[in-house]
C-alpha cells in the first residue's frame, strides 16, 4: 500500500512539473528577480513532495501546495543570510503566503516575462535558449549541454552566470514597452526556433536527446500563441515548426540515409501536424504584418501543396525567397532562392543566381553552397571541374541533399 501511495505521489510531483514547473520558477523569479534561488526553492518543495505526499495524500491543489512550500523555503534561506535586505524580503513574503483559502486561487502565470527575461539582450545570445529550457522546461545542465554538443561544465557555467547576471542587472520580468517588444519578441521567438533546430539537425536521426528537443522547441512556441495570441510572426514560427515536424518520418530512408524534400514521400508526412500548420499560417496572414517567420512558414506551405497535386509551388517558393532575401540578406535564403529558380528556369538560371552571391565571404567554406553548385553544374551537362577541386571535394557528401533542401532558415 506504501508503494501505491509513493507512486502515486511520484506520478502526481511529475505531472506538476511538466505542467507547472517553468510557471512555478518564473511567479517566484519575477518577484524575487532571483531566478536561482527561485529553481532552489522550488527544488526543495518537490523534495518535500515526495517525502509528504505518500503519507498525507496527493493535495488537491499540488501547483498551490509547491508554490507555498517554496515560498517558506526561500523564507528559510534568507534567514540563514541575515542580512538587512533580506529581513525585509522576508516579511514581503510572509505577507504572500499562501493560506488554506488563497490556495484555491490561480497563480499568475509569468512564463512569458520570464521568457523575456532569458531573452534580453543583456543575456548572451548563445545562452538565451538554453537558458529556457533550464528555467522554463526544468532540463538540467547535462541533458542541455548534451543537446547543445557543450561540455556539462561549460554549459553550468554558461548559465550561472546568465541567472547571476539577471540578477545583478536587475533586468525586469515584464513585457518590453510597445516600441522595444518587436526587437525583444524576435529574441525570444529566436531562442525558441534554436531549441527546435538543434533537435531537428540531428544529422542521424537517432540521438533521443535532440529529437525530444524539437518536441520541447514546439512546446514553447505553442505557449507563446496562447499567451500572445494575436502575435503574426508568434503563430509563423509555431507554423513552421509544425511544417518540419510533419515531415520527420520521411526525412530518412530504411537504411538511415537522407531523402530530399523533393523525393520524401508525402504519405509518410504527418497530415494533421501539417493542416496544424496551415490553420496558424492562415491566421497569422489575418493579422496584417509580415515577417520572416510567416514567409518561412509560407515556403513550407509552397511544397507540401505537393501532396495533392505532385508537385511544389516553385513559382511562389521563388516569390518567397525573394521576400526572405529583401528581409534577411541570409546567404542561406539566397541559395535556397537560386535552387528554386533553377525548378522553374533551369539550372543555368540558377547557376548564375549562385554567382551572384559567390563573392560573398561566408559561403567560402559553406559546404551547402557548393553541394547546390555542383548539383546544378551536374544538372546543366558542365563539367563540376569548372569550380575545380573545391567545388569537388566540398559538394561530393550530400550535394544530392543539398539541391532540394529548403530547410536552413537561420540567417547567417
Amino acid at each position: 500500500m506504501i508503494g501505491t501511495e509513493a507512486a502515486a505521489a511520484a506520478a502526481a510531483a511529475e505531472t506538476t512539473a511538466r505542467r507547472s514547473y517553468g510557471k512555478l520558477v518564473a511567479y517566484l523569479a519575477a518577484r524575487t528577480r532571483d531566478v536561482a534561488a527561485a529553481e532552489d526553492a522550488l527544488s526543495a518543495a518537490f523534495e518535500s513532495a515526495l517525502r509528504d505526499w505518500p503519507a498525507q495524500g496527493v493535495p488537491h491543489s499540488p501547483e498551490a501546495w509547491l508554490m507555498t512550500a517554496a515560498k517558506r523555503s526561500l523564507i528559510d534561506a534568507a534567514r540563514r543570510r541575515k542580512t538587512h535586505d533580506d529581513a525585509a524580503f522576508d516579511l514581503l513574503l510572509f505577507t504572500d503566503i499562501a493560506t488554506d483559502a488563497d490556495a484555491q486561487r490561480a497563480i499568475p502565470d509569468d512564463r512569458l516575462l520570464l521568457m523575456f527575461a532569458c531573452a534580453h539582450p543583456a543575456i548572451e545570445a548563445s545562452v538565451r535558449a538554453p537558458l529556457m529550457l533550464q528555467t522554463i522546461l526544468g532540463f538540467d545542465a547535462a541533458a542541455i549541454a548534451s543537446a547543445f554538443l557543450v561540455a556539462p561544465a561549460a554549459m553550468g557555467q554558461r548559465l550561472v552566470r546568465a541567472k547571476a547576471k539577471i540578477k545583478r542587472a536587475g533586468i525586469p520580468f515584464r513585457l518590453p514597452e510597445h516600441d522595444d517588444l518587436a526587437g525583444r519578441l524576435d529574441a525570444v521567438l529566436e531562442a525558441i526556433y534554436a531549441t527546435f533546430t538543434e533537435g531537428w539537425s540531428d544529422p542521424a536521426g537517432t540521438e533521443a536527446r535532440r529529437r525530444n528537443l524539437a518536441d520541447e522547441g514546439i512546446w514553447l512556441g505553442e505557449l507563446v500563441t496562447v499567451l500572445m495570441p494575436d502575435e503574426p510572426e508568434a503563430l509563423g514560427l509555431l507554423s513552421l515548426m509544425l511544417h518540419a515536424q510533419a515531415r520527420r518520418a520521411a526525412r530518412r530512408d530504411a537504411e538511415g540515409g537522407y531523402v530530399p524534400l523533393a523525393e520524401q514521400d508525402p504519405t509518410l508526412w504527418d497530415a494533421r501536424l501539417i493542416d496544424a500548420a496551415e490553420a496558424l499560417l492562415l491566421r497569422a496572414s489575418k493579422l496584417g504584418t509580415i515577417g520572416r517567420y510567416q514567409l518561412e512558414a509560407a515556403v513550407q506551405s509552397a511544397h507540401v501543396i505537393r501532396r495533392r497535386t505532385g508537385h511544389a509551388d516553385w513559382a511562389a517558393i521563388a516569390q518567397l525567397y525573394d521576400a526572405l532575401a529583401l528581409m534577411t540578406g541570409s546567404p542561406v535564403v539566397a541559395i535556397n532562392r537560386a535552387v528554386a529558380i533553377a525548378e522553374i528556369q533551369g539550372a543555368a538560371a540558377g547557376l548564375a543566381a549562385l554567382d551572384a552571391i559567390g563573392s560573398d565571404a561566408r559561403l567560402r567554406d559553406y559546404q551547402p553552397y557548393w553541394a547546390a553548385r555542383a548539383g546544378l553544374l551536374a544538372r546543366s551537362g558542365a563539367a563540376v571541374a569548372a569550380d575545380g577541386a573545391r567545388c569537388a571535394s566540398l559538394a561530393a557528401p550530400s550535394a544530392r541533399g543539398a539541391i532540394t533542401v529548403i530547410s536552413r532558415w537561420r540567417s547567417r
